[in-house]
C-alpha cells in the first residue's frame, strides 16, 4: 500500500488584467506565494489571499492552492 505525505503548499492569486481585444475573453495575470503552511485551512488561505488581493491594482478573479506530496510505497 502506498502512502502520501504533504510536503509543501503554494497559493496563487489569479487577477483579471483586462479583456482580449478581438475575442473579449478575460486576460489573467497570476501571483504565486510559496512556503504556505501545509496545515492551513481553505478559509485561512482565502482570508490571506483576499487581503493580499486588496494590495493589488488588478481585481481578484480566483484563488488557487497547489499542494505537493511525496508518495511512497511499502
Amino acid at each position: 500500500m502506498a502512502t502520501s505525505t504533504l510536503m509543501k503548499s503554494q497559493v496563487r492569486l489569479v487577477l483579471e488584467n483586462g479583456k482580449h481585444s478581438t475575442s473579449g475573453n478575460p486576460i489573467f495575470k497570476t501571483k504565486s506565494f510559496n512556503n504556505v503552511k501545509t496545515d492551513a485551512s481553505p478559509t485561512q488561505l482565502f482570508a490571506v489571499a483576499t487581503a493580499l488581493a486588496n494590495l493589488q491594482t488588478l481585481p481578484l478573479h480566483s484563488v488557487e492552492r497547489f499542494d505537493h506530496s511525496e508518495i511512497e510505497g511499502q
